[in-house]
């Protein structure tokens, strides 16, 4: 998919080097179809990094994409240059009146807070509401998915004794879903959590749908009827070396980390990790904008409702 990000966004600089389908907003206008507008909800503090990976899984269909970058106004970012927020990026009260085809909201280091004592919780609630209606696929990455499964359906989240990181095998539970559509019967995808779902109250909820899940890992993908809302517990989206920087980062802090299981060639962290889930990051962004985003949005996004 041809994905159209500013040109000078350090994305574009990265992307290009990986011969993804980069589109100058010139030429982006002589294209007589309308793109399809995915809002990037971006928490995490290195948002260079997070932008450049969501931008690099949703250019991988044949439709134009318009990403908007967006970050919360109640909070001060401090791991990324003011500048290069105020110059890529819009506040939510910047979008509210608009409508949007999709919406990415990502994960954010604060899982181990309450909900409430996140600095920016109030501001996300009225995210989340808007978002009911003014977009038609919603995607929660992460502690996102924890934050939308507690406001949305009263689901709460557990302290892990041990943080949960590495690379787990996943099975699809719901062959009838689209989203997974031409996976293997076992993929691996990372996850770097502290914290995990009441995965009792998510399986007993009528409006939620399990969709993938991990022996080790646990509850991967849920999904509403109709996938307008869908959550994600892991990182699909990765770099292979995101696990390994986490994890000499927490040591170099004195945490009592594990080491990242089935990520290292034989479990041994001086080893250069090896990326196994670049394939199906891909297929299933690409599975979410054709089957729950361009085959279903109205033409009109005005339409949404």
């Amino acid at each position: 998919m041809p994905i159209k990000i500013p040109n000078s966004l350090p994305a574009a600089e990265t992307l290009n080097r990986e011969n993804i389908f980069l589109m100058k907003e010139a030429r982006a206008a002589t294209q007589d179809i309308r793109p399809l507008r995915i809002a990037l909800l971006n928490l995490m503090p290195d948002k260079i990094t997070t932008e450049t990976q969501f931008a690099r899984l949703l250019s991988n269909t044949p439709l134009q994409i318009e990403l908007e970058l967006l970050h919360m106004k109640s909070h001060v970012s401090k791991n990324t240059a003011r500048g290069h927020i105020s110059r890529f990026y819009k506040t939510f009260d910047e979008v509210r009146e608009q409508k949007f085809d999709g919406l990415v909201i990502t994960g954010a280091p604060v899982e181990k807070l309450d909900f409430e004592a996140v600095d920016y919780w109030s501001e996300l609630v009225d995210i989340m509401e808007w978002s009911r209606s003014h977009v038609y696929s919603t995607l929660h990455i992460c502690w996102a998915a924890q934050a939308g499964l507690f406001h949305h359906f009263g689901i709460g989240k557990t302290l892990l004794e041990r943080k949960l990181s590495g690379v787990f095998e996943h099975r699809v539970v719901r062959r009838s879903s689209m989203l997974f559509r031409g996976c293997d019967d076992v993929f691996r995808i990372p996850h770097s959590r502290h914290t995990t779902v009441d995965e009792e109250a998510v399986r007993a909820h009528p409006e939620l749908k399990v969709l993938v899940e991990s022996d080790e890992a646990g509850i991967f993908a849920v999904s509403t009827e109709g996938g307008r809302q869908i959550f994600f517990t892991g990182h699909a989206e990765y770099d292979a070396g995101i696990l390994n920087a986490e994890y000499r980062r927490d040591r170099a802090a004195g945490l009592d980390v594990p080491v990242p299981a089935h990520y290292y060639p034989g479990d041994n962290p001086e080893e250069e990790p090896v990326m196994s889930w670049r394939a199906h990051a891909h297929l299933v962004f690409a599975n979410w904008l054709n089957y729950f985003v361009y085959q279903e949005t109205p033409y009109d996004l005005e339409a949404i409702s």
